[in-house]
Formats: structure tokens, C-alpha cells, sequence
């Protein structure tokens, strides 16, 4: 299960990291860098394939021989080989080597990262219910899921596990794949589980019985003000339409005559899901993307076909570079029709679209199969070079030493791929979606001395810590008062930093100065979010957000936009670069 504080302590490592390009040229992490291939574009519906999509004679007379081939030599490894060895690891890795020679996006998954991967676009899972972080080697219980079978059963945040029946989760390095294993399980089948809870020395044994646990994709949605609606969507999943349509019609009963929808670091996910998203915003039957590959088999076009909620009215949309595939399908056709104000970074730039294959073991393959096009015709696929996955991946890194999440100027568009919206603006294909208006990173809160907090679970643990202490007061208060009086004191830090120090941190002065209001901001969205999620049936995250956004930088220049937003809708921003005074 993802957790809200997880994603902001993952972004803010990303732009730490971002920020020491600059000056030390460190290299990006592999597993951010692919995150929008292990949740890539899969076109709607799947497609079957049979002995006919390896085309022609002379392919399968090709294919035969290679296959021949490597049967042999396995067969000698096996029969032959002066060590034993496993066959099985040994095909992986082959299968795995061998798409290094075709585009960066194309994956071979094994059964159990299949399955993984495929929970994080489905519906729900069958679990207990909790939202668990490690830390220390100790599984912590951030938070009971509101409704779940560990709410009822009585787990509480703060609640360490060390034994799941009879296996015990302590001593050692714990991974995240071991506690999901243990936890997760067939819905009806009861888990004992091992619990110590502060304060008490003898542990606790609690049965809980697995229940179907939804998963949501739509994090927040709030009133901003009395016409100004927020949505944040974290990835275009199986339910990401219904909850957006939700979501959508709920503000709109509240009085909301504009929107700013959220798609930082969302990296994709459905293109079905994101082409009904971007239809409750376009009129009429116009196009919003297609698909062309070698086999016209794949090639779609999706068009408008709905009357939509939201069709008029000023919108401002939110991407940054963790914003990949689906997440640029919708801002591209919103950008391309002049309907959105596209704001902040340039986005990832994956146009290639991926077929998941599930194989006969359970394994997965994710083969291209096609490039996607915005209406006007855009590819926003950025340059790769087939078998060169290493030059590929040090994109983000590239744009960080030219100073591009810094200074609108040293975006580079390949002036050769130029192209049209509705209204006549000129935007640029090959590289990700380029913002309409730019929004710098905000890096003057960044610190080595706030990783280290979070490296420990310092912030964490003392945001739990606060909240069980008050929770009784807390949960009496409507969140506008919680949200007016509710602050982190100096004082309070303080013993923060003595926690730090009692773990080993060195205090640094001048870099807690620095980061000491978004500590203090970052605890208050914790705790906000353990009292006041529980009554959001939708799994919507909106207090947490709500003080988050509070010190968001980008998010509050967002909300000046409105203006230049409903401009450009109805054709009067002429001019090709809507950044302009």
C-alpha cells in the first residue's frame, strides 16, 4: 500500500538528488528513472496474440532457428555445466538481456514483480488493512486503513509487528516484499498477528481476517476557496475514472466554476483511463490521441464522445518530470485544444505504448507495440537510442546540470518538431509535454540534514508520537480549526532534535534553519492526516494535502493562473508562448 508521507519523503529525495546534480553529477536511481515503464501506457482492453503475430513465413523460419539454438545450449548448461545452476534465473536473465536491445520500455517481468506491478493499477487487494513502514528492521503500523479489518480488530498507528502467525518480522533486514507476503492472503483466512504497542512491555496478539482492501488514485479533493476546486490523481488505475467522475461532480455541487487538477509524478498507468479523464474536459468529438505502429493492427484513434462535467470554465493543470505516459496523454490533448493551462515542468516524455503479455509461468511481458500522438501530432517520446538504456536513463539527470527545473529558458525543444494547438500556438513534439506557464523547483528547504530525518523516521515517529498523545483533543476539532490553530512550536521541535541526535544525526544549524518550516509543516500534514482520514470513504488524503499544500510553492503560484488560464480557452492568448507578460 502507498503511503502519503512515503511519496513526500521519495520526492524529496528526487529533488535533493535534482539539486546535487548540479554541483556533484551524481546519477539517477534506476527504479525512479523506470517507474513510468513498470506503470506504462497498456492499451484498453489488452490484446490476445496468436501464432499470427509473428507475421510472415520467413519470420517464423527465423524465430525457429534462434529458438533451436538457445534450447541447445541450455540443455548443455543443464545436462553438462561443471556447477549446478538455476535454469530458471538463467532464462530470466537472457530474456531480460535481450530487451536491453530494444527501446528503453520494453520489460520482462517475473511472476512475482508481475504481480506486484499489476496491484498497483488494479482495483484492491486482499489484505488486513494497514499501512506499514520499516524502519530500523521493525515493521511500524503508520496507519489502520479507515474501515479495514485492522481498524476493527484494533490495531493503532504506532503499533509495531514481530510476528505474522508463526514468523517472525524482527531481526534481520526486513524488505517490503517479505511483509506484503505475509500480510496479504486470500480474503477469509484469518492472520495472527504479534503486536508491541508503546508503553506496554508484554506484546499483544490480535486475529484479524483478510478482507478485500480498495486502492485509490485519486488522492485529494477539496475546495480551495468558494469556485476554486482541487483534484490531485497519483496514477490512471483500473478505478481512476469512476473516482475522477466522483470527484469532479462533488465540487461542482460545492460551486467550483474552476479547477486545478494535479498530475505531478503521476507516471501513467491506462490510456483508456486517460482518455475518459480528458473527455469530461473537451467538447464535442474531437480527437485525443492515436496510436500508430508497424502492425496497423495496434492503431487507434480515441475522439471526445461524451458530454462531460466540466467542458467550460477556466482549468489549470499540474505536471512536472515524474508526469509520464497516460499523465501526458491527458495533458497533451488538453494542451493541444487550447482547453488547459498547462503549468510547471516539462514532463518525462514516454510516447511509446506497451502490450502486457502474461506468459504461460505467470510472468509478464510488456512489449511496444506502437508510438501514441497528441492531436496535433505530436510524438512526445523523447530521443533514445536502441541497445543505449544507460544515456536514456540519465535524461532527468541531464536536465537538472542545464538547470532546467530552475530557469524556463534552458528547456531544449528540437525546433524541427514544431507543431499546432486549436488557437494556433506553436508547441513541441520529441521531449515530454513543455509547459505553458513554468514553475521553478523550490530548493531553498532542501537539506542533507532533513534526509537524514527522514532516513532515521525521525519526523514520522514524532508525528505519531503527537498524535496519539493528542488525539482525544484533536479528534474534536473540525479541521478548519484543527488547520487555524493547530501549530508545531519551537519548543516541540526541539525534542524532535533531541530524538535526532539520540539517533546518531549531527546537528546542523543552518541547514535545520532552512528546512525547520517544512518540518514543522510535514509533521502537521502527518497528523492531520491520521485523525481526519478516517471518515474518507474514498480514501482521499484531502487534510493531508490541505496543509501540504500550504507551503507548496508551485501549488500557490498555480492558483494565479485562472485568469490566463480562461484567456486561453476562449482564443485570446495568441501568441505561442503563454508564458509572456
Amino acid at each position: 500500500m502507498e503511503h502519503e508521507e512515503k511519496k513526500q519523503e521519495d520526492a524529496l529525495r528526487r529533488e535533493n538528488a535534482a539539486r546535487r546534480h548540479q554541483q556533484e553529477g551524481i546519477h539517477n536511481d534506476r527504479a525512479t528513472v523506470r517507474l513510468p515503464m513498470l506503470l506504462g501506457v497498456a492499451l484498453a482492453g489488452g490484446i490476445l496474440i496468436g501464432a499470427t503475430f509473428f507475421g510472415n513465413t520467413k519470420s517464423l523460419n527465423t524465430i525457429g532457428r534462434g529458438y533451436t539454438k538457445y534450447r541447445e545450449i541450455l540443455q548443455l548448461i543443464e545436462n553438462n555445466y561443471v556447477d549446478s545452476v538455476n535454469t530458471d534465473e538463467l532464462v530470466d536473465y537472457s530474456i531480460e538481456k535481450m530487451l536491453t536491445k530494444l527501446d528503453p520500455h520494453t520489460a520482462y517481468l517475473n511472476a512475482q514483480d508481475a504481480v506486484a506491478a499489476r496491484s498497483q493499477l488494479e482495483g484492491g487487494f486482499d489484505g488486513i488493512g494497514v499501512e506499514f513502514n520499516i524502519y530500523k528492521d521493525t515493521v511500524y503500523v503508520v496507519t489502520p486503513i479507515s474501515g479495514g479489518p485492522s481498524e476493527t480488530a484494533g490495531i493503532l498507528s504506532g503499533d509495531r509487528i514481530v510476528k505474522v502467525d508463526e514468523t517472525p518480522l524482527v531481526g534481520g533486514k526486513i524488505e517490503n516484499s517479505q511483509v506484503f507476503k505475509a500480510l496479504r492472503g486470500k480474503r477469509g483466512t484469518p492472520v495472527k498477528l504479534t503486536i508491541l504497542r508503546k508503553g506496554s512491555k508484554d506484546p499483544r496478539v490480535f486475529t484479524v481476517t483478510r478482507e478485500r482492501i480498495p486502492t485509490y488514485s485519486v488522492d485529494a479533493v477539496y475546495m480551495v476557496d468558494n469556485k476554486t476546486g482541487y483534484i490531485k490523481v497519483n496514477r490512471f488505475s483500473e478505478t481512476t475514472y469512476d473516482e475522477f467522475k466522483a470527484a469532479l461532480a462533488s465540487l461542482k455541487e460545492k460551486g467550483m466554476t474552476q479547477l486545478l487538477m494535479d498530475l505531478r509524478n503521476n507516471p501513467g498507468g491506462y490510456m483508456d483511463r486517460a482518455t475518459s479523464l480528458a473527455d469530461e474536459f473537451i467538447s464535442g468529438n474531437k480527437l485525443l490521441v492515436y496510436t500508430k505502429g508497424k502492425d496497423t493492427r495496434y492503431d487507434r484513434q480515441t475522439f471526445a464522445r461524451i458530454a462531460g462535467q466540466f467542458e467550460s470554465g477556466p482549468l489549470v493543470v499540474l505536471i512536472d518530470e515524474g508526469s509520464a505516459s497516460a499523465s501526458e496523454i491527458v495533458a497533451g490533448a488538453l494542451q493541444d485544444h487550447d482547453r488547459a493551462l498547462i503549468a510547471g515542468r516539462r514532463s518525462f516524455g514516454k510516447g511509446l505504448v506497451q502490450m502486457p503479455v502474461q506468459l504461460s509461468d505467470g510472468s509478464e511481458l510488456r512489449l511496444t507495440i506502437s508510438r501514441y500522438y497528441t492531436p496535433s501530432g505530436r510524438s512526445i517520446q523523447k530521443p533514445y537510442v536502441m541497445g543505449q538504456e544507460g544515456d536514456y536513463e540519465k535524461d532527468l539527470e541531464l536536465r537538472s546540470k542545464r538547470g532546467e527545473y530552475y530557469i524556463a529558458d534552458s528547456i531544449r525543444n528540437d525546433p524541427k518538431l514544431k507543431f499546432k494547438t486549436d488557437h494556433g500556438r506553436t508547441v513541441y513534439g520529441g521531449g515530454g509535454i513543455t509547459p505553458d506557464y513554468f514553475i521553478p523547483r523550490d530548493s531553498t528547504w532542501q537539506t542533507n540534514y532533513l534526509i537524514q530525518l527522514y532516513s532515521k523516521n525521525i519526523v514520522r515517529e514524532f508525528a505519531m508520537e503527537y498524535t496519539n498523545e493528542n488525539r482525544k483533543r484533536l479528534e474534536k476539532m473540525p479541521f478548519a480549526e484543527f488547520d487555524k490553530s493547530v501549530i508545531i512550536t519551537d519548543q516541540q521541535l526541539n525534542k524532535l532534535l533531541d530524538d535526532a541526535t539520540a539517533e546518531g544525526i549531527r546537528f546542523n544549524e543552518k541547514e535545520y534553519l532552512r528546512s525547520r518550516n517544512y518540518i514543522r509543516n510535514q509533521i502537521k500534514a502527518l497528523v492531520a492526516r491520521s485523525i481526519y482520514q478516517k471518515g474518507n470513504k474514498a480514501g482521499q488524503n484531502n487534510e493531508f494535502f490541505q496543509v501540504v499544500n500550504n507551503t507548496d510553492d508551485t501549488y500557490k503560484k498555480a492558483l494565479q493562473l485562472f485568469d490566463r488560464a480562461n484567456r486561453l480557452q476562449l482564443g485570446e492568448v495568441t501568441y505561442n508562448d503563454a508564458d509572456k507578460k
